[in-house]
């Protein structure tokens, strides 16, 4: 289960990522952010950018046409 929820699919690269960062910024280590995100260049950077900032991804599965990331602060 996760303790925020983030839909970037309205967004495009780079405000994809500075929305996430934004809202890892305000949660607690140790808690969990679900992001749902397009395919294409989001799917293929977010996750990346992510595990460079030192974080781990728990999970990535298809949600429709749409991607879910699940990441842990």
């Amino acid at each position: 289960m996760a303790d925020a929820f983030l839909d970037i699919t309205d967004a495009v690269c780079p405000m994809t990522f500075v929305r996430v960062k934004l809202q890892l910024e305000c949660m607690s280590p140790g808690s969990r952010l679900t992001i749902r995100l397009n395919g294409g260049e989001p799917l293929e950077n977010i996750p990346l950018s992510l595990q460079e900032e030192g974080l781990r991804i728990e999970s990535l599965t298809a949600d429709g046409a749409c991607h879910r990331l699940v990441v842990i602060c």
